[in-house]
């Protein structure tokens, strides 16, 4: 078990929740797309908005390929500003 493992683990427990219900990997890579793509702070929150549609019954895989697909197409100048319009 890596150490990210064991957080979920515990973070599951004190939550009372499945760990193998946890798509890490999804999360992670929305996280990364949103932090590189858009800017680094929207990658938790991100990470959270996912958890409440998750939570209200959307598909886990299809929410994050949308996230991503949203993080992907975002407008982001070479400085990392968002254009002017």
């Amino acid at each position: 078990m890596t150490v990210l493992d064991d957080w979920v683990t515990a973070a599951c427990a004190e939550l009372d929740l499945d760990p193998t219900e946890v798509p890490v990997s999804s999360v992670l890579d929305v996280a990364r797309d949103v932090a590189h793509q858009v800017l680094r702070p929207g990658a938790p929150v991100t990470a959270y908005l996912l958890g409440v549609a998750v939570g209200r019954g959307a598909d886990p895989a299809a929410a994050a390929a949308r996230l991503s697909a949203l993080a992907g197409s975002w407008p982001v100048e070479l400085d990392g500003t968002v254009p002017a319009e």
